[in-house]
């Protein structure tokens, strides 16, 4: 369980942390004058508003499973599942904020992509199992 709450926390973390990226540019970008929506997929802007809410939309439904799963399956299934997660997660944003450009996919965004997608069905079925 305990690596379910370092995990939680480090993600929760994330979530701030790339908000606060937003508001970041969002001040540097007002005060230059620049657009609040761009729509341009290499702005800097855009590329940060995306990672941050990729990230909303995936870190509370893993948050949950973290937590059901770290509390109710084997250290051996929960572990993995969970670290693995969370890495995914966490390379999904840095290839997101180090992308020159949203049109095109990266290494990093595509890994990050697939791993949430695995390890998140992963342990929606171990959560599954722990009825």
């Amino acid at each position: 369980m305990t690596t379910a709450l370092i995990c939680t926390a480090v993600l929760a973390a994330t979530v701030f942390l790339l908000g606060f990226n937003v508001s970041r540019l969002r001040g540097i970008t007002g005060k230059a004058g620049g657009s609040q929506m761009p729509t341009d997929p290499a702005n800097p802007l855009l590329i940060a508003v995306r990672a941050h809410g990729n990230a909303a939309e995936y870190v509370p439904t893993l948050i949950v499973l973290f937590l059901v799963v770290g509390l109710r399956s084997p250290e051996w299934i929960a572990i993995p599942l969970i670290v693995g997660a969370t890495l995914a997660r966490l390379v999904h944003a840095v290839g997101m904020l180090t992308a020159p450009t949203l049109a095109a996919p990266t290494p990093g965004r595509l890994a990050g992509a697939m791993g949430t997608y695995v390890f998140g069905l992963l342990l929606a079925v171990a959560a599954a199992f722990t009825l």
